[in-house]
C-alpha cells in the first residue's frame, strides 16, 4: 500500500515543527511540510504526486490567494483546505476551507478525499490491534 501524502503549508516558529504535520501522521498519512509560500511552490515542483494541500491562511510571504492560484497552475485538480482564523476573509481558489483548527475535522476531510487508502490504513489498524493487545 502506498500511503496517502499531503503537503502542509505552515507558518515557521523557531523551535518548533507543525502542529499540523503531527495530527496528520496520526493518520497514517505522509506528509511534507514547507514554511513558506516559496518553498511550497518548490516542493510541490519536486514532489507532484501529492494528494493534496493543507494551507494556513496566515501564511507571511505571499497572500493565501495568491499561493492557491500558483498550486492550482501547477496542478488544477490537487485539492487545496485553507485553515484559517475565525472572522478572516475566505482565501479565493481553495476546494475546501475550515475556520480554526479542529483535528478531528481535518483529519475527516483528508479521510474523504482518500477513503481507499483511508479504509485500509484502519483494516490495518485493526489488524495490528488483534496482534498486539
Amino acid at each position: 500500500m502506498v500511503r496517502p501524502c499531503f503537503l502542509v503549508i505552515d507558518r515557521e516558529y523557531s523551535g518548533s515543527i507543525s502542529t499540523r504535520k503531527l495530527v496528520i501522521e496520526t493518520a497514517k498519512f505522509n506528509v511534507i511540510t514547507a514554511y513558506s509560500a516559496q518553498e511550497a511552490l518548490e516542493t510541490l515542483d519536486m514532489y507532484p504526486r501529492i494528494h493534496g494541500v493543507v494551507l494556513d491562511s496566515g501564511i507571511r510571504d505571499m497572500l493565501c490567494c495568491d499561493l492557491v492560484a500558483g498550486i492550482k497552475a501547477r496542478q488544477p485538480k490537487l485539492p487545496v483546505i485553507v485553515i484559517s482564523s475565525p472572522g478572516t476573509h475566505e482565501c479565493d481558489g481553495a476546494d475546501y476551507q475550515l475556520e480554526t483548527f479542529e483535528p478531528a475535522r481535518l483529519l475527516n476531510l483528508l479521510q474523504s478525499l482518500v477513503p481507499v487508502e483511508a479504509a485500509e490504513i484502519e483494516r490495518r489498524n485493526e489488524q495490528l490491534n488483534q496482534i498486539m493487545p
